[in-house]
């Protein structure tokens, strides 16, 4: 068998945008017959949720969608995640310039923005923490159709 293909997403406090990207990518690849070939998990670059669950309206609005993310608990990045993992994608700019700045040099990963390495653009995905339940539902509609493009490349085999 191959191994499975490593993508980790990545936000700021691993409780909003990243937990979120992890369960609705896991549901679009068990959806299609195509979660062997990928391995998803999530992490944060801060550590102020460590061991937290994701935050309730995030939890929310997946279950919303039908998405069970409650399950999941935050951690931090760490550098031996960019051995573990092929991709590492990253909710924001700010995001996306501190992964590379943790990534040793010996590592192979490719550390990217989410939405412009699936085909949206070089956009972030806005943080729905001090928002509403709208800016939530927000940032699902981008993680989604993050996962939608995601998938789309695992079927056709460039990843």
């Amino acid at each position: 068998m191959v191994r499975p293909i490593g993508i980790l997403m990545v936000c700021l406090g691993n409780i909003c945008r990243s937990p979120t990207a992890e369960g609705v990518l896991r549901a679009r690849l068990d959806a299609a017959g195509l979660s062997e070939r990928v391995r998803v998990d999530s992490a944060g670059t801060g550590d102020s949720h460590l061991g937290q669950a994701p935050d309730p309206r995030a939890i929310a609005c997946a279950a919303g969608h039908g998405i069970d993310i409650s399950g999941l608990r935050a951690r931090r990045l760490a550098a031996e995640d960019f051995d573990a993992f092929d991709l590492v994608l990253c909710a924001d700019r700010t995001i996306l310039h501190e992964a590379r700045i943790r990534k040793p040099r010996t590592s192979h990963a490719q550390v990217e923005l989410l939405l412009e390495w699936a085909g949206l653009g070089k956009k972030d995905v806005p943080d729905p923490y001090y928002g509403t339940a709208r800016d939530f539902e927000h940032a699902f509609r981008l993680v989604d159709a993050a996962a939608q493009g995601i998938l789309e490349r695992v079927r056709q085999g460039r990843l």
